[in-house]
This record gives structure tokens, C-alpha cells and sequence, in this order.
């Protein structure tokens, strides 16, 4: 960001030639080399670090790099996917139930504003105040990636022709969205907060408490209820192409969630002192909540049996998701002997690129050389 002072400028011609200072970049430990000498990639750090921000190499953090690189190895466009069949669907009266047809509509009311929320905080907020360029590398990517999501949902609810202000309006008017968001709302705030500065042990734990709900809890539960019921239709031959869009998006946020906990496990490797006991209680209670706020979701998408699912699943299946979070991060499960009631999720997750790409995609991509520049 650029900050220009008042000095910066001059006001009235001066009788004498007088130098103009130019824009420089905030002085700050994200962006101030500690010293002119070449980096050694030992001294980084992922937060509070001295180090140039600027210089990518050395890399210290490969892990964060190769998550970078599997990104760009998954890139796909909405358009890509064909939308004729659901289109048909929608409009047939008796090909979905109006349940079903409940799920669509509450699912994309939650996920249009959930991916925005998600890029806010990390162009906004945790972006600044990562000083590891191969962890800000992905960011970049993943904020890229949510701005794919929220265009994909916006596509889907385009085809269909579905009330735009019903769908977008949805996390202010529909309790068991609105609720979830203003969950996560003030750990938004927290990071992008312009006068919130990390290097004290009370900030530091703000941010990597922050982390946590948006790795652990955002992308790694509020998201699955939804998953489970979109890809449950696709696996019953509805609403197939908004179903596979969300097969891309929840590989997509897998590799979110794995990136986010293996940043916060780096934190917590190198600032041992933030994971105080109390702390960890904080966490715990906050998965808890984010347990029961999500179930919540699931009775209110959900309020009959629908597509061989029902909500009591769901109960069990976020307890097994919250368990797995909890143990990613080094914390003890909460819900002991919670098991997973849907294993087929595991191969949505797997999915490969090229499992259903070529056989429904269409590529446009320009050469270099092809590009129109008008």
C-alpha cells in the first residue's frame, strides 16, 4: 500500500529548488528488509519475520510452494461446464421435489457471500500479516480461487434464473446463514482492522486464533453440509453440472483447509509460547459452537428426509469433521468414537482434474500468440 504523508507534497512554489520526497511503502516488519545483506532463507518467519517479504528465494517454506502449485495445476473456469441439463431440471416440475429444490436455493444463498467473505479476509487481513513470500504466494492463489467460486455460484444461479435478490440477500435474511456469518464476522474484522499489528503475544494469538476459524472451521466444516447435499444430487443424476462445479470447488477448498493447517502448525512450531492451555480451551469451544451452528444449517435445509440423507446424519458427520480438524492442529478430539456416515466424500475430495474435465468441459483458453488485445 502506498502512503503518502502531507510533506509529500508541495502546497505553494518555493522560492528555492526544495527536494520532494516520493511515495515510499510502509515501513513495517512485513515489508522492511532487516538489513542490506542477501537472505538467508533460515531467518524467515512466517509471522513477525525481518526478512524481505519481496525476495520469494531462498525458500524456506516448500510446503507452501507446492500448495501453490497444485493450485495452478487445478485451474478450471465455471463457464467450462456445461449447465443445459439443469437448466432443463430446474425448469421440469417434476424432475426435482420441492426439498431438493430447497437445498439448491439455501446453498447458494450461504456459498455467494461465504467466498467473498473468505477473499475479504485473506486480501484484506491475513495477507498482511504473513511475512513468508511462499506462504503469501499461495494466498494470492487462493484469493483468486474464491473469486472462481463466488463466479461459479453467480453462473449457476444465472442459468437457472433464479431471484438474484432472494439468493444474494440470503445471509441477511435466513437465520441459520445469517448466523453462521456473523460467527465468523469479528474474526474478520480482527485482521483487517488497518490499526491491528501483530509481535505481542495477545495479537498473535488474535491471529492465529483467526486462522484457525477460517482454515478449521469456514472451509473445514461450514462448507460440508452443503457439499454433501449438492454432490448427493449429482450422484442421483440431478443438477449434474452445478454438482460437478462443486466437485472442483471442494477440492479446491481441501487444499485451502490443508494449506491453512499446516500454516498454523508452522505458527505454532515457532511461537510455542502462543498455544497456552487456555488458548487451546478457546479453540475447542469455538469448534463446538461451530458444530452446533452448522447442524443448525443442516435442519433448515434439511427439515424432512431428502436424497437418502437427513439431518441426524449430518450431526454425526460434522463431529467427525470437527475430531479430524481438532487432531490436524494437535488438539484432542471432542466427539469421541464419531465416525464418517458418508465415505463416498472421500473420492469427491480425490477428485483428479482430468476424471470428468474432457468428457463435459469446453476449452477456450488463448495462446499467447491468439490473444485479442482490443
Amino acid at each position: 500500500m502506498l502512503l503518502f504523508e502531507e510533506d509529500d507534497f508541495v502546497k505553494e512554489a518555493p522560492v528555492q529548488p526544495k527536494a520532494v520526497s516520493t511515495p515510499v511503502l510502509e515501513r513495517t516488519a512485513a515489508n522492511q528488509p532487516s538489513s542490506s545483506g542477501r537472505v538467508n532463507a533460515q531467518d524467515k518467519r512466517v509471522i513477525n519475520g525481518q526478512t524481505d517479504v519481496n525476495q520469494l528465494v531462498p525458500f524456506k517454506y516448500h510446503w507452501a510452494w507446492d500448495k501453490y502449485l497444485a493450485g495452478c495445476a487445478n485451474h478450471w473456469m465455471p463457464q467450462e461446464v456445461p449447465m443445459n441439463r439443469d437448466i432443463a431440471q430446474w425448469k421440469d416440475s417434476t424432475a426435482l421435489t420441492e426439498d431438493e429444490r430447497l437445498i439448491v436455493k439455501r446453498n447458494l444463498g450461504f456459498f455467494t457471500t461465504a467466498d467473498s467473505l473468505a477473499a475479504n479476509n485473506i486480501v484484506l487481513g491475513t495477507y498482511r500479516h504473513i511475512t513468508a513470500p511462499e506462504c503469501r504466494q499461495y494466498l494470492l492463489r487462493q484469493g483468486f480461487e474464491e473469486a472462481i467460486h463466488t463466479h461459479a455460484y453467480q453462473y449457476i444461479v444465472e442459468s437457472l434464473g433464479l431471484d438474484e435478490g432472494e439468493i444474494f440477500n440470503a445471509y441477511r435474511e435466513i437465520p441459520s446463514i445469517r448466523d453462521k456469518d456473523n460467527f465468523l464476522i469479528p474474526f474478520i474484522d480482527t485482521l483487517t482492522n488497518p490499526n491491528f499489528k501483530t509481535g505481542t503475544l495477545e495479537t498473535d494469538q488474535q491471529l492465529l486464533r483467526s486462522l484457525i476459524v477460517f482454515a478449521c472451521i469456514m472451509e473445514g466444516l461450514f462448507f460440508y453440509v452443503g457439499f454433501v447435499q449438492i454432490l448427493a444430487l449429482g450422484r442421483q443424476n440431478k443438477m449434474q453440472g452445478s454438482a460437478e462445479q462443486y466437485q472442483y470447488i471442494l477440492r479446491d477448498e481441501s487444499l485451502h483447509c490443508n494449506f491453512g493447517v499446516d500454516l498454523i502448525n508452522t505458527i505454532k512450531l515457532e511461537n510455542p509460547q502462543l498455544w497456552t492451555d487456555k488458548f487451546r480451551d478457546e479453540i475447542k469451544t469455538l469448534m463446538q459452537q461451530a458444530v452446533e451452528l452448522e447442524y443448525r444449517y443442516a435442519e433448515d435445509t434439511m427439515p424432512r428426509g431428502v436424497l437418502g440423507l437427513n439431518a441426524s446424519m449430518f450431526k454425526e458427520y460434522l463431529r467427525f469433521i470437527a475430531n479430524r480438524r481438532c487432531q490436524q492442529i494437535g488438539l484432542d478430539v471432542l466427539y469421541p468414537g464419531a465416525a464418517n456416515p458418508f465415505p463416498w466424500m472421500s473420492e469427491m475430495i480425490d477428485l483428479k482434474k482430468e476424471k470428468n474435465f474432457f468428457e463435459s468441459r469446453v476449452t477456450e483458453y488463448q495462446t499467447g500468440g491468439a490473444l485479442n488485445w482490443d
